[in-house]
């Protein structure tokens, strides 16, 4: 057996791994980086960026379709799994390799295999003790199930679904959540019927409402069925197909079902509680520093309850870095990191949603301005429908931005810059967003609230 000695390791090269990972050496730390599987976890090879292949893919298939409109003859023949596959692996393989690059010439050093907490300071990777003056858990997530739903066959997750050879002819997608209404896009604009079934009143049911409305009236033009407010019960299937039954006694014929009722956090056997570290249902319990109850001891990202994304996990891997090393890094808290699902048409928010801000702040003191897309110049000329919500204190700063339509989330970054800032609408009303953008509508939006909209009768 033996012995490696670091200023930090940390368990799981993810999005917030290897974040932790390369800040603590540009702050001169010597590192450990554990991982079992590839650098980049699984919003590299399994997640984000994979799926937001396929996403683009699907888009390129509406527009291929729609070509005509736009003065554009096209002939289009259908998809090419094989092709897509080939590109989605390209992108992925680009990114990994940049990636490995990246961490071999920052010197931090990389140990593969599966690693376990034996001590406040002790990581064990197979026969051998990898110890540090601080460790950082970061292990990431895996697909949930419900209880009594086995994967497997017909029945799979997000993982299985990006590396089907095949167009489903028609899917159910258990979940309205982001993973759900994500694949539900592509396989829409690929050809397939999909049916969602989601348990709670609304599709995105963690977006403001006005929101979800307008994106299952979306849903609803392109063709995609859904089934809001009622419980899976349980799922048969054959050679051919699965058949879904729900509470309500209604059943769902479709020749996959998609699992795709959120992450769990990935702790289960890697030792934290039995060194002492404080869990809850499986997540690691932090103070708002990220500090777990085990002096030297941090965790991040998807183990982390909260939001699970991988840019917060990403910020949350500086973050400890940084506190690490004495530098008393700004806390952000979840509703303040910004959120985008990648489908069509895209949803993008951040901060409070109208309703929450009311709850907050009071009736009397809260004003939300909702700008149509339909006056946006950019919007007119790509085509796309939608609105951008912007809630503020009266008097007061914007405290949530709600954003629905194509390419949305390209603006988000002047929305959180707004948020996290505290901006006043009337601080920002004077700048000037460059026509024609889709950015302008967020302009028109901090306009109105500043008490001069010109676009608004």
């Amino acid at each position: 057996m033996s012995e490696q000695n670091f200023d930090l390791v940390v368990l799981g090269a993810g999005s917030g791994g290897y974040a932790a990972a390369l800040r603590a050496t540009e702050l001169g730390m010597s590192v450990a980086l554990v991982e079992k599987g590839k650098l980049g976890g699984t919003c590299l090879h399994v997640g984000c960026i994979p799926t937001k292949a396929l996403l683009h893919s699907a888009e390129v298939a509406d527009v291929s379709r729609e070509s005509a409109k736009y003065g554009v003859t096209t002939a289009f023949e259908g998809i090419d799994i094989a092709g897509v596959t080939a590109y989605r692996e390209e992108i992925v393989a680009s990114k990994y390799k940049g990636l490995q690059g990246l961490i071999k010439g920052r010197g931090i050093t990389v140990i593969e295999g599966e690693g376990r907490l034996v001590s406040p300071t002790t990581v064990q990777v197979g026969e051998d003790r990898i110890t540090g003056k601080n460790v950082v858990l970061a292990t990431g997530s895996y697909s949930r199930s419900l209880p009594g739903l086995e994967i497997g066959g017909r029945v799979i997750t997000s993982e299985q679904a990006l590396e089907l050879p095949f167009v489903p002819r028609k899917v159910a997608v258990l979940g309205g959540g982001v993973i759900g209404v994500e694949f539900s896009s592509v396989w829409r604009s690929w050809g397939a019927e999909v049916t969602i079934v989601e348990a709670l009143p609304h599709l995105v049911p963690n977006e403001d409402e006005t929101v979800s409305k307008q994106f299952e009236r979306a849903f609803r033009k392109r063709g995609i069925e859904f089934k809001l407010g009622v419980r899976f019960q349980s799922v048969t299937q054959n050679e051919s197909g699965v058949v879904v039954t729900l509470e309500n006694g209604e059943t769902v014929e479709a020749e996959l079902l998609l699992v795709a009722v959120g992450r769990g956090p990935s702790t289960n056997n890697l030792g934290y509680e039995e060194v002492g570290v404080a869990m809850d249902r499986g997540f690691v319990l932090t103070n708002e520093r990220l500090a777990t109850n085990v002096p030297g001891v941090y965790a991040v990202g998807d183990i982390v309850p909260g939001l699970q994304l991988a840019h917060r996990g990403f910020q949350q891997g500086i973050f400890v870095a940084e506190e690490i090393a004495g530098l008393n890094p700004i806390v952000i808290s979840d509703v303040n990191i910004p959120k985008i699902t990648y489908s069509d048409p895209e949803v993008a928010s951040i901060g409070l949603s109208e309703a929450k801000a009311r709850e907050q702040y009071g009736d009397e003191k809260v004003t939300a301005y909702d700008y149509n897309l339909a006056g946006n110049g950019k919007s007119h000329i790509i085509g796309t429908s939608g609105s951008i919500k912007v809630v503020r204190v009266n008097d007061g700063p914007v405290v949530g931005v709600h954003m629905i339509g194509a390419r949305v989330g390209e603006l988000i970054g002047e929305a959180q810059l707004a948020v996290n800032w505290e901006a006043y609408p009337e601080d920002i009303a004077p700048l000037i967003h460059a026509h024609p953008t889709q950015s302008e509508a967020l302009g028109e939006a901090f306009l109105a609230l500043a008490g001069k909209p010109l676009h608004a009768i």
